[in-house]
């Protein structure tokens, strides 16, 4: 074992925060928290991943689950195509694998929504296999220990890093060593102020060393932003309100919403959403009254959704879909079980807080 190691496993084992899967290295635990922790903060995903497991406490129970509930598990998560990959990699485990996911880092690959990383994540915290896991904590805590100043997104940072790692892996500590490495990066060595004084390896970063943690790892500049404004409708017929479910293949598939759409250039969102509701559904709607102004983000995107009450102007059995999977009429109480995502998520929340709004219609 190198003095790296040695000290990073000591450290490690001293402060490693006592989340959830930790305690117990079940493959199935390691691979769900992984999944959530994509795009996700750690500490974020501990309250996700205890919800799931105490309704979907293995593997064949996710295989059998309906994807009602699992896509309402993940609510809030965002990047719901994890949510499928998981499903879908279920089923494949219990159709060929005897419900177990593989210990062997090739083998993980060739499953749905299992890449390198999470593949290696596998190995070496469920299993303990010897195998090197490279993520953004770990880019980071090398760049700045190595003060390497190619791109953090270049093959030639990441094989380089990924060569340190397997260095100083010591044999049969991969659990500890690669986890302690993650920790450091999300504890101590962090994106911005970190806390060099409280670094066990300050003494041999070059960083640290040099005064330019803040320049390292190298990256790209981000991509720009894009803002896009929206309108949503709620259609009210005998106490029930109309949603939608979004198509597979498109983003947020499977997740339900009120209709409506983008409001175009020079456009009201009062006129927007009666248009964008008689595109989608072909029901005539009138009088929008605003219900709130709901914002969320995903990836470069800003999005303002504006939401209102609209009243059904035309035969509610004329319904006819053009963007979406298939739609019902709901009660409030099976709406607030659906899955939706982040801008109608809020609405129903907002309405759900307002006694009398669900009893309308």
């Amino acid at each position: 074992m190198t003095p790296f190691a040695h000290t990073l496993i000591h450290w490690f084992a001293e402060n490693a925060r006592p989340l959830p899967w930790r305690t117990t290295n079940d493959p199935y635990h390691v691979w769900l928290a992984e999944i959530m922790a994509q795009q996700t903060q750690m500490d974020r995903v501990v309250p996700y991943f205890t919800r799931f497991v105490a309704q979907i406490p293995h593997i064949p129970a996710l295989a059998a689950a309906p994807e009602a509930l699992v896509l309402k598990l993940w609510e809030g998560l965002g990047y719901y195509r994890r949510a499928h990959h998981l499903m879908a990699c279920a089923r494949v485990l219990c159709q060929d694998l005897d419900a177990q996911l593989p210990s062997h880092p090739r083998l993980l690959c060739r499953l749905p929504g299992i890449g390198p990383y999470v593949a290696a994540a596998i190995a070496s915290i469920a299993y303990n296999q010897d195998v090197p896991v490279v993520d953004a904590n770990v880019l980071r805590v090398v760049t700045r220990l190595r003060a390497i100043r190619t791109p953090v997104t270049a093959t030639d940072t990441r094989q380089a890093v990924a060569a340190f790692c397997r260095e100083h892996l010591p044999s049969g500590q991969a659990r500890f060593f690669n986890q302690g490495l993650m920790e450091l990066g999300a504890l101590i060595c962090t994106p911005r102020q970190p806390r060099c004084e409280g670094c066990p390896m300050a003494p041999q970063c070059r960083a640290a060393q040099d005064g330019t943690t803040q320049e390292l790892p190298v990256r790209l500049p981000r991509p720009q932003v894009i803002r896009i404004t929206m309108a949503t409708g709620l259609i009210w017929h005998q106490g029930r309100v109309l949603v939608q479910q979004r198509r597979r293949d498109d983003v947020w598939g499977g997740l339900w919403e009120f209709p409506g759409g983008v409001v175009e250039a020079g456009e009201r969102p009062e006129a927007a959403v009666c248009r964008e509701i008689a595109e989608e559904t072909g029901l005539t709607v009138q009088a929008p009254r605003l219900l709130g102004v709901f914002r969320h983000s995903y990836m470069q995107y800003r999005v303002t959704l504006h939401a209102f009450e609209v009243r059904l102007a035309s035969d509610p059995n004329h319904l006819t879909l053009t963007e979406a999977e298939t739609a019902r009429w709901a009660t409030w109480d099976e709406v607030r079980a659906l899955p939706f995502p982040a801008g109608h998520r809020k609405l129903v929340e907002a309405l759900s807080r307002e006694q009398d709004h669900p009893h309308r219609g």
